[in-house]
């Protein structure tokens, strides 16, 4: 249920949510929820990251910007308020500190992208933590720095904890004093002298991201020290590593052959009693899609767990984002969306 709704700049805000029963919310910073909604008379999933810190469990958050096209953004900011219902699958994801542990982090965002950085900040803050945070925000202009009050209280609150905010350019009616302009690799060299020896995660646009990469790798910076997620139109995307072989009866560790990417296998959905054709090369989602079959999904990239099912006989490549715990996998379990069949399948839905 939707507790309150607070504004955090013209066109930025914070929906919160607590449970109808008490109960207390478990997560990792930096993890995300899928919404699922009614909008219109149809039924709608996103995936939003959590913005608030697993330190205070009894609410949990997300934050929102209003996408001129966006259609579930505009509907939170005109529709969503107290005491409204609404439901939620999650956490989900593996962009987090609590993965990787460092005695020092930058913290690197653009835009909507402050959001899970800022559910990690909060959650050090909140805990005493003595580990070393260098957060580095960029913004259009003054206006649309997200949490720019809070993070630069906690700044001034804890020694080990200092912000620094980029803007392209002025506000209308509000000068920019600080750095101006596009991150770049000379202000990295001067805010973060000690690049080498910190842990970096960041999260925005593709392009924002696809610099900050150029420019640590021209610093010779370890990029397996780099953990990034992204924010595409209004859906979550997560850009991960490799993960080992963990797929339902998989063996990864050989790409498939010509052949085998031309193969097609039988896909039978038991309980719909629908059976159809799906090539090696094809996610079974995709395929179930051809065949005029609508099963539940949202990211589509093995990230949400909305499709999540049971395989009951086959065996598949999943090439998951996070979306599936390993003990889920043990149970047979699959993301349709991110799967490709290695035999004739056989799937609870």
């Amino acid at each position: 249920m939707c507790r309150q709704v607070l504004d955090v700049t013209h066109d930025v805000k914070t929906f919160l949510f607590g449970s109808e029963d008490p109960a207390l919310f478990h997560y990792d910073p930096g993890q995300f929820i899928t919404l699922r909604l009614q909008i219109g008379g149809r039924a709608v999933d996103r995936c939003y990251t959590i913005s608030t810190p697993p330190t205070r469990p009894h609410l949990i958050g997300i934050t929102v910007k209003r996408q001129p096209e966006g259609l579930v953004s505009n509907w939170l900011h005109d529709t969503m308020g107290p005491g409204q219902r609404v439901s939620a699958d999650g956490p989900f994801g593996l962009f987090s500190p609590a993965r990787h542990p460092a005695g020092k982090y930058l913290f690197l965002s653009a835009g909507s992208g402050v959001t899970p950085l800022m559910s990690m900040t909060r959650t050090l803050y909140d805990l005493g933590s003595d580990t070393d945070v260098l957060f580095v925000h960029s913004a259009r202009t003054p206006s649309d720095i997200i949490f720019q009050r809070e993070l630069d209280v906690m700044a001034s609150m804890a020694p080990t904890i200092r912000v620094a905010h980029v803007c392209e350019r002025d506000s209308p009616r509000e000068p920019w004093v600080g750095l101006r302009g596009f991150l770049s690799g000379e202000m990295l060299r001067v805010l973060a002298p000690d690049l080498h020896e910190r842990e970096v995660f960041c999260c925005g646009p593709a392009p924002y991201m696809a610099a900050v990469r150029r420019m640590l790798v021209a610093a010779g910076f370890d990029m397996t020290r780099y953990h990034e997620e992204s924010f595409s139109f209004e859906e979550l995307t997560v850009e991960a590593a490799p993960t080992p072989a963990d797929s339902a009866g998989a063996d990864r560790s050989q790409p498939p052959s010509a052949e085998a990417q031309t193969a097609a296998y039988s896909v039978e959905f038991v309980r719909s009693g629908r059976t159809f054709r799906c090539r090696a090369d094809e996610n079974v989602l995709d395929a179930a899609y051809e065949a005029g079959l609508t099963p539940p999904s949202s990211c589509g990239q093995g990230m949400c767990g909305t499709c999540k099912t049971t395989v009951l006989s086959g065996t598949v490549d999943m090439q998951h984002q996070g979306g599936i715990r390993p003990r889920e996998i043990a149970q047979n379990k699959l993301l349709i969306c991110c799967s490709k069949p290695l035999s004739d399948l056989r799937i609870d839905a």
